[in-house]
């Protein structure tokens, strides 16, 4: 079958050191630091046979293309990959994804019915493969495993033809059915996985808002979006997005903003400022990657705002220094907490059920494409901003 893999030479930065959890050669958790000059391709591999009693084999129908594979396979100067995470190549890429269960071993089972999986059932996955026995998984805290596994990132991905996955991180998309008909089920099947991000990220780890709350987001990509339409369903009053591209701010308008702004023509903190009357936000999400950029500006709407107890979420990942001035955060008794992941707490089939009653996801995909076209689209993804999501579809 066909597949999208990722390779990559292994020659770490002086003076690196691998941690207790890094494989000489084959993964480490701080990827930008060891892996060099990413070449992404199709190839023909074997495809894939359930082994275990409680695997499934799925067709991958739908598969996005996320921020994190574009930057596994951008460089800096120097050619290390920009992404900082746990990486191991060569893999097969892709997580963002939904399918059609083919074949279920007797111990596969669908929390749906609580029964054994039965074929032709729509589903999409969780990527962050947690164990349920470390003592983060314990404590509730899947996202944070400490013997973790990601899909597309250290094992192989949905970018390919079939996959087999571990029916603990399955969730059915039935519900979805006869509200996305034909691709469009499997399209917005795809975006659960981003959404669970945005909704970990603003819900979870931010600590959510009381409708009527002013939130402000920083960054129009997928997760900005998905947080856009999240917070605007639990009942912010004002929803902000800042995004320099014009396409991007008229997808959050059509998601739910309120006010959208251009950093490169409008001055940030005044327009938070002027659009909240002068209250500022309960929280700010930073989705840009880019905090040394942003950062100062975060701080002086918190500083100047009349409002307190603001909490900064950070979602966006980043291998920069945040130029923080905890003065602010004392004064104005505000918070910074970090978001990583999307499992856990019922992110997952909360996500689904949104997306099953109104909140339409699907508007952020930009192009579809098929599988030979994906390396083309990592690659242009690096630069051509105008494109939010690109999804590949399988016939």
């Amino acid at each position: 079958m066909k597949a999208v893999r990722l390779h990559a030479k292994w020659d770490p930065r002086p003076g690196f050191k691998p941690g207790p959890k890094d494989v000489e050669g084959k993964v480490c958790w701080l990827g930008s630091k060891v892996w060099r000059y990413p070449e992404v391709r199709v190839e023909q591999v074997p495809e894939p046979k359930i082994t275990k009693p409680t695997q499934v084999l799925i067709k991958v129908k739908a598969c996005g293309i996320c921020g994190s594979d574009v930057h596994m396979a951008q460089t800096d100067e120097e050619g290390y990959i920009l992404y900082p995470g746990l990486t191991g190549f060569p893999t097969t890429l892709g997580h963002e994804f939904s399918g059609i269960v083919v074949e279920a071993g007797p111990e596969a089972i669908n929390r749906r019915t609580n029964k054994r999986f039965e074929p032709g059932e729509p589903v999409t996955a969780e990527e962050m493969f947690w164990c349920g026995h470390c003592r983060p998984c314990a404590d509730g805290y899947p996202n944070h495993c400490e013997n973790l596994h990601e899909m597309g990132f250290d094992v192989d991905g949905a970018f390919a033809e079939y996959i087999v996955l571990e029916s603990k991180y399955l969730w059915s998309l039935k519900e979805l059915e006869g509200v996305y008909e034909g691709d469009r089920l499997f399209m917005a099947g795809s975006l659960v996985e981003p959404t669970s991000v945005a909704y970990n990220a603003v819900i979870e780890r931010g600590g959510g808002i009381r409708p009527g709350d002013n939130v402000v987001i920083l960054g129009g990509g997928p997760i900005g979006l998905a947080a856009v339409a999240i917070l605007k369903r639990a009942g912010a009053a004002k929803v902000i997005l800042s995004e320099p591209s014009a396409t991007r701010r008229n997808i959050a308008k059509q998601l739910g903003a309120d006010v959208v702004i251009d950093p490169t023509k409008e001055n940030f903190v005044e327009a938070v400022l002027d659009s909240t009357n002068g209250m500022g936000a309960k929280l700010y999400l930073e989705a840009t990657g880019l905090p040394q950029i942003v950062w100062k500006d975060i701080e002086e709407v918190i500083w100047r705002a009349r409002g307190i107890n603001a909490t900064v979420v950070i979602v966006a990942r980043a291998d920069a220094k945040i130029p923080l001035t905890g003065e602010v955060f004392q004064v104005r008794r505000a918070q910074i907490v970090g978001s990583q992941g999307h499992s856990g707490h019922g992110n997952f089939p909360r996500v689904i059920s949104l997306m099953a009653t109104g909140m339409d996801m699907t508007k952020i995909i930009s192009k579809t494409v098929s599988i030979d076209e994906i390396p083309e689209y990592i690659k242009r993804l690096q630069t051509d901003k105008e494109l939010v999501k690109v999804t590949m579809l399988n016939p």
